[in-house]
């Protein structure tokens, strides 16, 4: 037998929780993310994090321009008289090298980056956020092609300042331009595992002159390379960076009269570079992941 009002209450508690089912039934599902989306999100994040810090500390950027620009003087206007090339003037013959010298050394910020957070524990702050382990790299990554992208229009409007001329349609002096940036990312890989791999950012520059002044110094960058003696030639013909300064002085129209050397890399130097390019993401960017997990797991 019902006591009086237990109906009512009964009746009352069951409208509440029909009620409260019905409005729980009703809110929107909680958005799901595209695992694609949410990489993009954390790689862009830490991109404007690295882009901040250049805003911040102008006087990375000035370091950056000044070195390729003094570069140019020296050689285009101090060595520049000294130096000849057959068949072609010295200032359209150096300025691809300087191209290719500048994104090179460019890539150096990812290491010298990379090593530096490690030791003030930055890594150790986006370990403890849930985020992709692989946004901190293509984070810093991509703010060195934007420092090479500001350094490569400081280079060209210092190159056109000297005499240098792109005698070339507009779609390949574009083309040229992007393998310049393309091949400049692709390094930052491998001087980011490099700036994992070092003990302390005071050892970052060291090991990465005895990898960058080889393939910048040993290439046909700033002589031709059929005046270096036989093991050295043979190097820089066969050096990465030589077919890049070779593809970009192709397709800026800066070859002059002088024969190619009949080498394949030579002969093919755009093919070269973009094969190049495809081995260090594919070879680097697995491997930069897993240091940075086997670093992040410690």
């Amino acid at each position: 037998m019902t006591q009086p009002g237990t109906a009512g209450l009964a009746t009352t508690e069951s409208a509440t929780r029909a009620s409260g089912e019905s409005r729980v039934g009703t809110l929107p599902p909680l958005p799901t993310w595209n695992p694609l989306a949410l990489w993009y999100s954390d790689g862009w994040t830490v991109t404007k994090r690295n882009l901040i810090k250049i805003k911040r500390s102008p006087d990375m950027l000035v370091f950056a321009v000044i070195q390729p620009i003094m570069f140019v003087l020296l050689f285009s206007q101090v060595y520049g008289g000294a130096i000849a090339v057959e068949g072609s003037d010295y200032t359209q013959f150096l300025m691809a090298g300087i191209f290719a010298q500048t994104v090179v050394f460019g890539a150096t910020f990812s290491g010298a980056a990379m090593a530096l957070d490690l030791k003030e524990g930055i890594i150790d702050r986006f370990r403890s956020l849930p985020m992709n382990a692989s946004a901190v790299l293509i984070g810093r990554t991509n703010g060195d092609l934007v420092l090479n992208i500001i350094s490569m229009v400081i280079m060209m409007a210092t190159g056109l300042a000297v005499g240098w001329r792109v005698n070339t349609s507009p779609p390949e002096f574009l083309a040229g331009v992007g393998l310049l940036l393309l091949f400049g990312y692709a390094f930052s890989w491998v001087m980011a595992l490099l700036g994992m791999s070092v003990k302390s950012p005071e050892v970052i520059n060291n090991a990465s002159f005895l990898i960058l002044f080889p393939l910048t110094f040993v290439s046909n960058a700033f002589v031709p390379s059929e005046t270096l003696p036989t093991a050295l030639r043979v190097f820089a013909e066969w050096n990465p960076v030589s077919s890049l300064v070779q593809a970009v002085r192709q397709l800026f129209g800066n070859l002059g009269t002088a024969p190619v050397p009949d080498i394949w890399t030579m002969q093919n130097p755009i093919l070269t570079v973009l094969i190049g390019i495809a081995v260090m993401l594919l070879v680097f960017v697995p491997l930069c992941i897993r240091k940075f997990a086997s670093i992040s797991s410690r």
